[in-house]
């Protein structure tokens, strides 16, 4: 009889985690150009309205239950299917998700060769916004919000940690966690103020869109002070962690070749004249210098594996305080 208690108390509580609820958010957000732009003039910039999909675990015997949150942001051909398989995968660990959705917000689908329609800074906006708005969700524990993402989304996750940034955002409000998978790296940040929460950086050693070098050295600069790491996948490129195989897209950047300056008001500076790129036609004048067209981007079935297992444990360890073997 014991037993069969046990046995209906596991499927009932198996059948309560399954359920998830699911809510469409919006927001107002706005669309700045540069980093510049939200550090130095964020009142003046164009308003917009985003939205995302919020997804909470059902816990019918306590309703009121507050979660922690993984906020993800889709790299710069929009949400895919191996992005998707993390949402899942933290749904099932039993955290709540909200799929940030910018490009649709704005009516875009891709910005693959042209990064100035919806650009990181604008993105970075978005997720703190997001951030503001989910905080007042009943069923969302604030001091508990992780995000992460791919290659431009990827790069929203890291730069969300820098403080300049932050602090003219949301000095209230801060992210738990910082999960990049393959970001541009290429930067070379004159204040190296970012936050204390853990920031770590998934990337595959053969990536020659956004390369795991600049990225191995932009850790160096920060580990003294900032709890980051990176972890480089041999034999593997760009979305490795995706199951597509490895393939060629001749319109990607491939920025193996750059590295820019970044001041502290937030201007990305072309190499060699240090003109600041603060405008689409001023970006594609800087990009001459060091960009290069065509790519490689697949998956790495082992990578794939590693990554996941990755993921998972580094926001149970990050967001719950479950200790595993990262």
């Amino acid at each position: 009889m014991k037993k069969l208690l046990l046995i209906l108390s596991f499927i009932l509580v198996s059948n309560i985690r399954a359920q998830i609820h699911q809510e469409v958010i919006s927001f107002q957000s706005a669309n700045p150009f540069s980093l510049s732009d939200i550090i130095t003039d964020l009142d003046q910039q164009e308003k917009q309205s985003v939205f995302g999909n919020l997804s909470i675990p059902i816990d019918s015997l306590n309703p009121n239950k507050k979660y922690p949150l993984i906020i993800g942001v889709a790299g710069s051909m929009g949400w895919r299917k191996h992005h998707l398989d993390y949402i899942k995968m933290y749904q099932e660990e039993g955290f709540a998700t909200f799929e940030l959705n910018s490009f649709k917000s704005r009516g875009i689908s891709s910005t693959v060769g042209s990064q100035d329609q919806v650009t990181t800074a604008a993105i970075i906006l978005d997720s703190y916004r997001a951030l503001e708005t989910l905080a007042k969700h009943s069923n969302i524990d604030k001091d508990k919000v992780a995000i992460t993402g791919w290659s431009l989304g990827g790069g929203v996750s890291l730069f969300s940690a820098w403080m300049p940034l932050k602090n003219i955002i949301s000095k209230d409000l801060g992210f738990s966690a910082h999960l990049a998978f393959y970001p541009p790296c290429f930067f070379n940040p004159e204040n190296l103020s970012f936050t204390k929460a853990p920031i770590h950086i998934l990337i595959g050693e053969e990536d020659n869109w956004t390369p795991a070098a600049p990225c191995e050295n932009f850790v160096n600069l920060l580990s003294e002070n900032n709890n980051i790491g990176i972890t480089i996948y041999p034999k593997s490129h760009h979305g490795f962690d995706s199951e597509e195989p490895v393939h060629r897209n001749e319109n990607g950047y491939s920025f193996k070749n750059c590295l820019f300056d970044l001041t502290e008001e937030g201007d990305v500076l072309m190499n060699y004249l240090g003109i600041p790129m603060s405008n689409p036609i001023l970006q594609k004048i800087g990009f001459l210098f060091c960009v290069d067209k065509g790519v490689s981007i697949g998956g790495n079935l082992e990578a794939r594996k590693n990554s996941l297992l990755f993921a998972k444990n580094f926001m149970k360890l990050s967001l719950l305080n479950e200790e595993n073997n990262l």
